[in-house]
This record gives structure tokens, C-alpha cells and sequence, in this order.
């Protein structure tokens, strides 16, 4: 049975007219990074809960999610309605295994996102562990319009602090600002994504972290394992390791 705790919103900051990020206090249970937890609402005489990951390090006691509305969504339309102050039920206890003491080594790690499953990568990225482990540690982050890549700030901290991460946005639906155009499947498929960051083809001293939606997740892996590359699991050491809680 799932424990759940009453949280605070302490401030929500709208990103676009659709994409925001809540920050929450609540008493839970510590978690890894890269992890996520359910967010959930009594509405009418229902508590509806989805699962979210978590944007801020484990150190930071501030919870913080990173969310979309969606049209008529049972949940987040009611999640955007928040404001500081009010009530949320958090799951005390955190899930999921797109944590780094899950990963085998490698030299490159990439971390591939599309729209707000950016946010464990976030996390990991301000956690700091990482940079230990990995000579290169590239971030690219799908999107349908340059004003969906958010937390620059974020990312433009990382990228003067660590000169080994690279940060590239793949847009899909207007020319980039910066960065790659298309999806990342193509962008894989096409060897663009691996000449951008100035590999002839995808070294096989690499990791991949996916998440994404479903079929973004599917498509990636098995165009991956189609160039050789495996999914990794506790078992049996492999270069693919993929989050998906829709």
C-alpha cells in the first residue's frame, strides 16, 4: 500500500502557456536521483495520482516536478489550477531505476529526453555523481518549438562548471535556435546526432538513458540495438537503460 503525505506548494512557475514546474514541500522518503513519485489530488469523491520524477537533487529538500497540461487530463488540468499554498498528496516513497548505481561504466553517457522527461536527467545532472564516472555526459532534449527548451539557467550552469557535458536541443516543428532539427530517432538513424557532437559514429564505450514517451522510448531502443548496442540489465551488463511510467 502506497504511504502518502500532504505537501505544500511553494511556487509554480509557468514555463509556456502549457509546460510548468511545481515546487513542494513535503516530508518524504529519501529518494535517488533520477527517480519519481506520484502527485495526487482529491477531485470530486476520487484521489487521482501520476507518476512524476523528480527535477531537484536528493540534497535539495524543495521537491520540484515538471509538468504539461493536458487537455481534459484527469489530473495535471487540476495540477495547473495550483496555487502557493494549497494542498498535494506525495507518495512518501520514491520508484524507478534511472539511477547511476544502476548503470554499468562507459565513456560516454548519453541522456536522451523528449519534452518534461527532461527532468530526471535534471536531477541527475545537479546531483553531481556523475562526473566521476563518465568523460562526456551529452544531454539532448527533444522538443516541438525552441520555447519548450526550459531550465537554461539550469543547463547553461552545468555547461560552465563542467566542460565535459554538452547540451543539445533536437526541435522538431520550426528551424533551432541551436542545436539539431528533427527527432531524435532520425537524428540517431541519420549519424547527424553523433557528428554534432563530433563522433564519426555512435562510440560503443556508450550508455543511453532514455525517457520519454512510450513509443519515443520503443522507437530509440530498437533503432540502438539495430546498430549493435543492447539493453542493459542487472543480469547481463549491456549500454541501454530506458524509464517509462506512462
Amino acid at each position: 500500500m502506497a504511504q502518502w503525505t500532504t505537501g505544500r506548494v511553494l511556487e509554480v512557475n509557468w514555463w509556456t502557456p502549457s509546460l510548468f514546474s511545481l515546487r513542494i514541500s513535503a516530508n518524504i522518503q529519501p529518494f535517488k536521483a533520477g527517480q519519481f513519485t506520484k502527485l495526487a489530488l482529491q477531485v470530486g469523491d476520487k484521489r487521482i495520482a501520476r507518476a512524476y520524477s523528480f527535477v531537484n537533487s536528493p540534497q535539495d529538500p524543495v521537491l520540484e516536478f515538471y509538468l504539461i497540461e493536458v487537455p481534459d487530463g484527469s489530473l495535471s488540468e487540476h495540477l495547473a489550477q495550483l496555487k502557493v499554498g494549497d494542498e498535494i498528496m506525495v507518495e512518501e516513497r520514491a520508484n524507478g531505476f534511472l539511477t547511476l548505481d544502476e548503470l554499468p561504466d562507459a565513456d560516454t553517457l548519453w541522456m536522451l529526453s523528449t519534452g518534461t522527461a527532461i527532468g530526471p536527467f535534471l536531477s541527475i545532472l545537479a546531483q553531481g555523481e556523475l562526473w566521476n564516472r563518465f568523460k562526456r555526459v551529452i544531454l539532448v532534449h527533444g522538443v516541438r518549438q525552441n520555447t519548450d527548451l526550459t531550465y537554461q539557467d539550469r543547463i547553461k550552469a552545468v555547461q560552465k562548471s563542467f566542460p565535459q557535458f554538452q547540451y543539445v536541443p533536437a526541435v522538431t516543428r520550426e528551424q533551432p535556435e541551436f542545436g539539431l532539427s528533427g527527432r531524435i530517432t532520425n537524428l540517431l538513424e541519420s549519424g547527424k546526432l553523433a557528428k554534432y557532437c563530433g563522433y564519426d559514429t555512435l562510440p560503443q564505450s556508450s550508455h543511453f538513458m532514455l525517457c520519454g514517451n512510450p513509443q519515443m522510448v520503443k522507437d530509440t531502443t530498437n533503432l540502438l540495438i539495430n546498430k549493435g548496442f543492447n539493453r542493459h540489465r542487472r543480469a547481463q551488463s549491456g549500454h541501454i537503460t530506458v524509464e517509462q511510467y506512462w
